[in-house]
């Protein structure tokens, strides 16, 4: 058992507020999941240079994270300009580079390991209870426009960072799931042959391997999770970002718990509704449960308007 929230913000008014939403959401479902809990962050803006990347890093402490990246920028002869949360790093980094620099951290930084990769995602995840996790990181002071968290219940593997959600295995998108797949080991070294690398055994990393090779291959997010219900076997709800875009799905037996919210504003996901009431306008809110095998999926677009960017959220 463990706990999903998401939201996706339509109102860019709102963005300043997303982490203080997306804390008392994640808080909500503590008993769902109390022994660790993640959660990813789309900024508003992201890099300004189209040609980096913000490599998030986790690692034992500041203290190590700090070395391995003066070493890592004395070595590639590189800056890297970092943002310290806790036990996590973000780092800008030219995205022509990001390989180059993944080698080199997993050969040379024992115990840092690259949690996420974009231009707009910041993921963070840690062993505790939810209200802690997001204090340590500061969520409540992060804006963006639209994040997804999850709090965990360990039932099929121990209690490590590494078994934490978000999962990510391609830029700017990220995946979290309550349920159980029977066919990830099949799945994850078909994976492999088609060149994608698993940090862990946790099937949802698996998911989200699944859908980053069908996005690969050309297909949207709503194809790749519409595929996912013939592909994946179990039981499962899964809540996704990418960098602009948010969806939802429900297994076609749809056992696991999940109801959602939409208003002018946002879009809102949670696996009680408990942990929607919180949010702004709930009570004139269009509240309902995602049917079983159907996608649900909301695209920011961005428009240059005067050299500003608009945002504007669209159903599929």
């Amino acid at each position: 058992m463990c706990g999903i929230v998401g939201l996706f913000l339509k109102n860019p008014k709102l963005e300043p507020q997303l982490g203080a939403m997306l804390s008392k959401m994640l808080e909500t479902m503590t008993d769902r999941g109390p022994d660790s809990a993640g959660f990813a962050v789309y900024g508003s803006d992201g890099v300004s240079d189209a040609g980096s990347v913000k490599l998030t890093l986790r690692g034992p402490g500041p203290e190590a994270l700090r070395s391995a990246v003066a070493k890592m920028e004395q070595a590639l002869a590189l800056s890297a300009p970092a943002t310290e949360r806790d036990t996590h790093t973000v780092l800008t980094v030219p995205a022509t580079r990001e390989a180059e620099i993944r080698a080199w951290l997993q050969a040379n930084a024992a115990g840092i390991d690259v949690v996420s990769a974009g231009r707009r995602m910041e993921i963070y995840k840690e062993v505790g209870l939810p209200a802690s996790v997001a204090e340590r990181f500061a969520l409540e002071n992060m804006s963006g426009t639209h994040g997804i968290g999850h709090t965990r219940m360990a039932t099929e593997s121990a209690v490590t960072t590494n078994g934490a959600h978000p999962f990510s295995t391609g830029t700017d998108e990220c995946l979290v799931h309550n349920g159980s797949l029977s066919n990830h080991n099949d799945l994850r070294r078909r994976l492999r042959h088609e060149g994608l690398s698993f940090a862990t055994q946790n099937d949802t990393e698996v998911a989200a391997g699944y859908l980053s090779w069908r996005m690969r291959e050309g297909a949207s997010l709503e194809q790749a999770l519409e595929s996912s219900l013939t592909d994946l076997d179990g039981f499962f709800t899964f809540v996704v970002g990418t960098e602009t875009g948010f969806a939802v799905v429900r297994d076609p037996i749809a056992c696991k718990p999940a109801v959602m919210a939409e208003t002018d504003d946002y879009v809102a996901f949670g696996s009680e509704y408990r942990a929607l009431v919180g949010l702004p306008g709930i009570d004139t809110a269009r509240v309902f449960e995602p049917e079983p095998a159907k996608v649900y999926a909301w695209e920011r677009q961005v428009e240059r308007s005067m050299g500003a960017d608009h945002a504007s959220g669209e159903r599929l």
